[in-house]
C-alpha cells in the first residue's frame, strides 16, 4: 500500500499570522508531498517493505536495503516529521501547557519559561536544516535534542513527543532569516492537547520499546 499525504487538519490560512497561507500551502502540498512521492518511489524497488509504516521504516534503518536507505531516511523521515507537525499545531493554540506534559516539563526544566528558552535556543543554533525536539528516553525521562535534515528521534531510539521544523521552507517567506523570531512566534499555535496525547502514548509504550532501545 502506498504512503499517502495526509490532509491538513485545518485550512491553509488558519494559523495566520504566525504561519502565513503561502508558506503553509507550499510546505504541505509541495515539500511534504515530495517526501511521500519519493518514499513511494524508493519502496517500489523492494516490495517486501510495502506493509511497513513510515515509523517502522525509519526506526531500524540498518534493516533497509542499502540502495534505498538514504532515500528512506530522508523521505520517510520527512513524511513522519511533517505528519506529526501538522497535528501538533492548531488555530488559537498556544498558552501554557497543562496535563502530564506540563508536569514533566516542570520536573525536568524547572518551568515552562525555562524550557521554552532552552528549546528555542537549541532550534536557533541548529546549523542548516533540521528540527528541534522534546524527545522521550526509554527510562521515561525527556530531553531537548536537535536533528539534521529530516532525521527523527526514532532513529536514535528516542520518542518524538513534539518538534519544530527549522528548515528555511518552514518560515522564510514570512520571517526571512529571522529564525529566532519564528521560533518565538511558533508557541502561539502549539496544540497542547495533541502533544499530551503523544506524551501519553510515549508513557504507555515506553516499556514495550525498552528492549529495542537497549539493543541500540
Amino acid at each position: 500500500m502506498a504512503h499517502e499525504l495526509p490532509p491538513l487538519p485545518y485550512a491553509c490560512d488558519a494559523l495566520e499570522p504566525t504561519i502565513d497561507k503561502q508558506t503553509m500551502t507550499l510546505h504541505h502540498d509541495m515539500h511534504h508531498g515530495a517526501y511521500v512521492k519519493n518514499l513511494n518511489a524508493a519502496l517500489e524497488k523492494h516490495s517486501g517493505l510495502a506493509g511497513k509504516s513510515a515509523e517502522d521504516l525509519i526506526r531500524d534503518l540498518n534493516a533497509i536495503p542499502e540502495d534505498i536507505r538514504a532515500a528512506v531516511r530522508n523521505n520517510g523521515g520527512g513524511h513522519v516529521n511533517h505528519t506529526m507537525f501538522w497535528k501538533i499545531m492548531k488555530p488559537k493554540g498556544g498558552g501554557d501547557p497543562g496535563g502530564p506534559v506540563a508536569d514533566v516539563i516542570h520536573k525536568t526544566f524547572g518551568s515552562f519559561k525555562d524550557f521554552q528558552a532552552k528549546f528555542n535556543d537549541a532550534g536557533a543554533k541548529q546549523f542548516g536544516s533540521g528540527w528541534v525536539w522534546l524527545a522521550g528516553k526509554a527510562n521515561g525521562e525527556v530531553q531537548i535534542i536537535t536533528t539534521p535534515n529530516q532525521d527523527n528521534p526514532l532513529t536514535q531510539g528516542l520518542y518524538p513527543i513534539f518538534g519544530n521544523d527549522v528548515w528555511e521552507h518552514a518560515y522564510y517567506l514570512k520571517y526571512n532569516n529571522r529564525r529566532p523570531e519564528y521560533l518565538a512566534a511558533w508557541w502561539n499555535v502549539v496544540n497542547w492537547d495533541e502533544i499530551n496525547q503523544r506524551f501519553a502514548a510515549f508513557k504507555a509504550g515506553k516499556a514495550a520499546h525498552e528492549p529495542a532501545l537497549a539493543h541500540r
